[in-house]
């Protein structure tokens, strides 16, 4: 896809904030026409005056410059003000977005596209859009406002001088789309080595204590210079484009000063007035003008950018909600001759995997790592579906349901649940946004953890910490557990539940589970029982099928 369709495709996500950026425009059109208009009288005055030898000759153009004095200012501070708002209402929107298309696709995770980078996709790439509207279309459609003013006045003085002066400043607004160009693989190099900067930077950050103890802080570093200078790199290849552009931009607007000089040569004194107002209007003209160079670079830069978040948004639905989604009789679960590969090229995860899970049961689902436990939690929340095989909840077969219906029906409680740094009680709402406190503090009773959240100073309003770093990994995992019981879901799953506790807080945490999940359906999947589970019936994953095991 061309950069000048993706920048169409950003322009039509933005089309409900039409009216903001209408108006920044015509604000930026008026304050540049102001501008123009101040030297257009100062001028005139100054002609008259050389004209008749008298100031007071121009005295009536000079008077009217008081207003546009007062009123040039605000319409400058309007047009930062409109325009920035427009911006910030616009790049809000593509957040927005952005965020909706890349959770409907990388609901399993990143997958094979790096954090750090769709982290720089989310800002930096959404950031570099700012220049398609303040950089480039404002800067434009106020110099061409400038332009065409220049045009009708001159026009009416001499239509061969207008031709002279305007034809020069008319080429100059085409500069943008000319450095757009020149500028584009440059601002794509840029914008894929920001994108490599900010995951080589981020994924180290993330993995201090691994990098540290390996001994590997040297490389790590070097890596991140590595991106650092091909970032630059390319930051001087955009930044000699847009000075190209500077360059022809000035040897254009000087071209009309000449110009005008030149024609008032050739026409004698009596030219003396027109070619003073003209080159007034020459100097108003370089100041709109002036932009138009880093228009185009601002061009690429946006293409470059919205290339990126399109790239990454556009990425297929892995599981495709259906034009209307059934409703579940229950939420009894029934998955018959199941089989499911993540790629056409690797072994399948799953192959005639049948099993049933009735209103009200408990299945322990057991395996070694590599099994297909998470696999099967994966497609039971719809994030995955199968290659063959079919799935029902409450008598629906799955193709039937839309993502959200599954979902509603059916909670998860991974092993590697994170605590948001915001509060407890945002993080349990993320469950039910519109849960009441008393529904907060019964579900931290049901994971017995209520006590501990009370102790605290500042209760349900104490912030949890960046991945839950103000807990111990049982207070958090009992959090997280809260949370999911807080669900209206009839059916949890947990996924390795109690990953990385200690022996002690694991017993303690799973005896918590039998009287926390009340009548809720439960699928526990682990790699081994302890006995305090109580399960309904237990399931060993083994050769892609799920077989009874002893209890």
């Amino acid at each position: 896809m061309s950069p000048a369709r993706d920048l169409l495709r950003v322009l039509g996500l933005w089309r409900p904030r039409a009216g903001w950026l209408v108006f920044g425009a015509l604000v930026s059109c008026a304050s540049a026409l102001a501008g123009l208009a101040l030297l257009a009288l100062a001028g005139s005055g100054v002609s008259s005056g050389l004209a008749t030898g008298t100031l007071a000759a121009g005295a009536g153009a000079l008077i009217l410059l008081r207003p546009l004095i007062l009123l040039r200012p605000l319409l400058r501070w309007g047009e930062r003000m409109a325009t920035h708002e427009a911006t910030f209402r616009a790049l809000a929107d593509t957040r927005s977005w952005f965020f909706r298309r890349l959770a409907g696709r990388l609901s399993a995770g990143p997958g094979l596209t790096r954090s750090g980078d769709l982290l720089g996709r989310l800002v930096t790439d959404v950031e570099a859009l700012d220049g398609l509207y303040l950089r480039a279309l404002v800067p434009m459609a106020a110099a061409a406002s400038v332009v065409l003013a220049v045009a009708i006045i001159l026009g009416g003085l001499s239509p061969a001088l207008a031709v002279i002066v305007a034809l020069p400043l008319a080429l100059a607004l085409l500069l943008p789309v000319l450095v757009a160009p020149f500028a584009a693989r440059a601002a794509a190099g840029l914008a894929n080595a920001t994108g490599t900067l900010r995951a080589e930077a981020a994924e180290p950050l993330t993995a201090m204590e691994d990098i540290l103890a390996a001994g590997a802080e040297g490389r790590a570093l070097a890596r991140v210079e590595s991106a650092a200078a091909g970032m630059d790199a390319a930051r001087r290849r955009v930044t000699r484009a847009g000075s190209l552009g500077a360059a022809t931009g000035t040897l254009l607007t000087q071209s009309a000063l000449l110009g005008a000089l030149a024609w008032g040569l050739a026409q004698g004194s009596a030219a003396a007035a027109a070619v003073v107002v003209a080159l007034f209007l020459v100097l108003a003209a370089t100041d709109a003008l002036g932009a138009l160079p880093r228009a185009g670079a601002a061009l690429a830069l946006a293409g470059a950018g919205a290339r990126r978040l399109l790239e990454a948004a556009d990425q297929p639905v892995p599981v495709p909600d259906p034009p209307v989604s059934a409703m579940p009789a229950g939420h009894a679960i029934s998955v018959r001759d199941l089989r499911f590969a993540w790629a056409p090229d690797r072994m399948p995860v799953f192959d005639g995997l049948s099993l049933d899970l009735p209103e009200g049961a408990r299945i322990a689902l057991l395996g070694p790592s590599g099994s297909g436990k998470s696999t099967l939690a994966a497609l039971l929340l719809k994030l995955a579906a199968p290659q063959a095989g079919n799935i029902t909840l409450g008598g629906a077969d799955y193709a039937t349901l839309s993502a959200d219906t599954v979902r509603s029906r059916i909670a998860c409680l991974t092993q590697e649940a994170t605590l948001f740094d915001d509060s407890i009680a945002a993080n349990l709402r993320l469950a039910s946004p519109e849960a009441t406190d008393d529904a907060l503090w019964a579900s931290l009773e049901k994971a017995r953890i209520a006590d501990l959240v009370r102790a605290l100073p500042e209760g349900l309003e104490t912030r949890c910490g960046e991945a839950g770093a103000r807990f111990s990994g049982g207070q958090a995992r009992r959090i997280a557990l809260a949370r999911a019981l807080l669900s209206p879901a009839s059916v949890i799953i947990l996924d390795e539940p109690t990953a990385g506790l200690d022996a002690a807080t694991e017993r303690a945490f799973l005896e918590t589970l039998d009287t926390a999940l009340g009548g809720r359906s439960a699928i526990l999947i682990t790699h081994r029982l302890i006995g305090v589970e109580r399960p309904t019936r237990i399931l060993r994953l083994a050769g892609r099928q799920a077989l009874p095991a002893m209890a």
